[in-house]
């Protein structure tokens, strides 16, 4: 879905399509993205190959204060995690207000 022509909507993460691959962290030309992730063993694997592991997400956060709308995470995503969602943005009231988070529970 892509943004209303003229407006700003806001970008949101598709989280089981994301691996933590942090293309859209390092495309983004404000930074403001960030994420955490850890690596778990990948079960069921055949006898005799060799282990593997993947990406976990843990935080996936979007400073919107620093945020340019540009797209550019959207396009370089080659999972397609990220969407516009065409609601336009809120503003904040305060700096931590302007910061979007999603942090997954340890385990």
């Amino acid at each position: 879905m892509s943004s209303p022509e003229g407006s700003h909507g806001w970008i949101r993460l598709i989280e089981p399509a994301c691996t933590s691959c942090m293309i859209c962290a390092r495309e983004c030309p404000t930074w403001c993205i960030s994420l955490d992730s850890h690596a778990e063993p990948v079960g069921d694997l055949p006898s005799g190959a060799r282990e593997r592991t993947r990406n976990v997400l843990d935080r996936f956060a979007i400073d919107w204060s620093l945020c340019m709308y540009c797209g550019i995470c959207i396009e370089e995503c080659p999972y397609d995690a990220l969407e516009w969602v065409g609601e336009l943005t809120q503003p904040g009231f305060t700096s931590e207000a302007l910061v979007e988070e999603m942090v997954r529970p340890p385990s």
